[in-house]
C-alpha cells in the first residue's frame, strides 16, 4: 500500500484514458471495463489538463474531470464556470486526501483561467461543502396518475395552431442548440450545452453500452418556431386481463413558453396505453401539477438539492446578476485560504449592482458556500440566519439581503453533467 505522498495526482494523457475509464466505472459501481465505442467517445471528450487522475504504482485509483461551462445568472447573463464531473475514488484508496488534492489543483486552475464560479452535481451531500460549494438549486420529480389527472382523453393536439411532431436524433441535434440558447437566457441556474452534449443525448456519442434511443417530441408554434422539446421513454408493462399499465419517463422536457410546456405534458398524458408519466427532474415551482385539472394527480416522488456552486470571484459573480430592490450590504465572506474570502460592499440600484472590497464593518457574516446559496436567488438569508449559517452584525441585514437577492421564480438547472 503506497503512502499518500507516493501517489501521483496529475493530468492524464490520452493514452491513459482506458485506465482512467476503468477507475471511473469502478468508483460508480459499474462494470469495470471500457469497450472501444466508449473509449472513442471519451477521446472526443478529452481536453489536455482537464482530466485528472491519482495513480498508485502506475494504476489509476481516482478520477476527476472539469470542462468549460456557462451558468445563467439572475437576469440572463452567462457566467463563465468550471464544471466538475466524473469524481471518483477507488474503494481501496479512500480517506487519503486524493479528492482534496485533485479539487485544489482544479480550482486553482479555474481561478487562473478567470472562471467566476465552479459547478457540480453532488452524488452525496456531505462531501462538497468543505470545498466551498453550496447547493444553489433544487430539483423535484413528479409522478402523474394519468387517469386521475382529468385531462380530455380526446385531445388531438394544441388548439392554438401549434403542433407536436416526433423527430429523430439528427433533427434534435439540428434544432436543439438554437432553441436551447433562447431558453437558457431566461432560466437562472441553466447551464450551457455544447455539441458533445447533444451528440451524447441523441446516441451519436455513446459513453455507456446500455444506452437506448428515446422518443423525441418537438413543439412548434403556429408560426413554425420551435418552442418546446422533450425526450422520453416508455416501458411495455401490461396488467391482468390485458390492461395496459405503461409508464412514460421523461429524460428532459423544456419550453420557452408555458403554452409549449402545457402542450408537451398533455401530449405525454394522451399517449395510448400510458397510465403513468414520470416527469424527470423539474424546477420545484414547475407549472406541471397546475396544468392538470386535478393537480393532486401529480405526486412528488423526489425532491433534493441539485446544482452546487462554488464562488471563485465574488465581485464578478455579484455584478453579473440583477437585483429586485435597492440598497447596500457589507458581506464578510469566510473562505479559509480560498479566493472568495474578504469583506465586500454590495450596492444595488436600478436592477444592477456594484461590488468592491471594503474595510467597513460587516452587515452579514457568511461562509462562501452560503453565499452560493444566495447568489442564484433561491435561498433566504433570514432562513439561513435562523439556522445559524449566517450571522447578522446589523439588525435587519438578513431582510435587506432577501429584498436584494431573492427572486420571484426559483432557479433551476435542467441538466445532469
Amino acid at each position: 500500500m503506497s503512502s499518500r505522498a507516493a501517489m501521483d495526482v496529475r493530468p492524464v494523457t490520452e493514452a491513459e484514458l482506458p485506465d482512467w475509464d476503468r477507475a471511473l466505472n469502478t468508483g460508480f459501481l459499474r462494470e469495470p471495463t471500457s469497450d472501444e465505442e466508449q473509449s472513442a467517445a471519451r477521446r472526443e471528450q478529452f481536453v489536455p489538463g482537464r482530466l485528472l487522475g491519482a495513480f498508485d504504482a502506475g494504476r489509476c485509483v481516482a478520477t476527476f474531470r472539469s470542462f468549460a461551462q456557462e451558468v445563467t445568472a439572475v437576469g440572463g447573463a452567462f457566467v463563465p464556470a468550471n464544471a466538475i464531473s466524473h469524481v471518483t475514488v477507488t474503494p481501496t484508496h479512500r480517506r487519503r486526501g486524493l479528492l482534496t488534492r485533485m479539487m485544489a489543483r482544479d480550482l486553482a486552475a479555474a481561478k487562473e483561467r478567470g472562471d467566476v464560479v465552479a459547478t457540480l452535481i453532488a452524488a452525496e451531500y456531505p462531501i462538497y461543502g468543505r470545498y466551498g460549494f453550496g447547493p444553489a438549486t433544487t430539483m423535484t420529480e413528479w409522478t402523474v396518475d394519468v387517469p386521475r389527472a382529468g385531462l380530455d382523453p380526446r385531445w388531438a393536439g394544441p388548439a392554438d395552431g401549434g403542433r407536436i411532431d416526433l423527430v429523430d436524433g439528427a433533427d434534435v441535434r439540428a434544432l436543439g442548440p438554437r432553441f436551447h440558447e433562447r431558453l437558457r437566457r431566461a432560466q437562472p441556474g441553466a447551464v450551457s450545452r455544447d455539441e458533445l452534449w447533444w451528440r451524447a443525448r441523441t446516441g451519436d456519442l455513446r459513453f455507456e453500452a446500455s444506452w437506448t434511443e428515446p422518443y423525441y417530441a418537438v413543439h412548434r408554434s403556429a408560426s413554425g418556431e420551435v418552442e418546446g422539446m422533450a425526450a422520453y421513454r416508455a416501458d411495455g408493462t401490461w396488467g391482468d386481463a390485458k390492461q395496459p399499465l405503461n409508464t412514460a419517463t421523461v429524460d428532459w422536457l423544456l419550453g420557452t413558453t408555458p403554452a409549449a410546456e402545457r402542450a408537451l405534458w398533455h401530449f405525454l398524458c394522451s399517449i395510448d396505453w400510458v397510465v403513468t408519466v414520470k416527469s424527470g427532474r423539474r424546477s420545484p415551482d414547475d407549472l406541471l401539477p397546475h396544468f392538470l385539472p386535478d393537480p393532486r394527480a401529480a405526486r412528488i416522488t423526489t425532491q433534493a438539492d441539485w446544482l452546487w456552486v462554488r464562488i471563485l470571484d465574488v465581485v464578478r459573480a455579484l455584478e453579473a446578476r440583477t437585483y429586485g430592490g435597492e440598497g447596500a450590504l457589507v458581506l464578510d465572506v469566510v473562505d479559509g485560504d480560498g479566493p472568495a474570502g474578504g469583506r465586500w460592499r454590495l450596492e444595488a440600484s436600478g436592477g444592477r449592482a456594484t461590488c468592491r472590497a471594503t474595510a467597513e464593518g460587516a452587515d452579514l457574516v457568511l461562509d462562501v458556500g452560503d453565499l452560493a446559496r444566495l447568489w442564484l436567488g433561491d435561498e433566504s438569508a433570514v432562513r439561513l440566519a435562523a439556522l445559524g449559517r449566517v450571522r447578522e452584525e446589523r439588525a435587519g441585514a438578513a431582510l435587506v439581503a432577501d429584498a436584494l437577492l431573492r427572486t420571484a421564480g426559483r432557479p433551476w438547472c435542467p441538466d445532469m453533467f
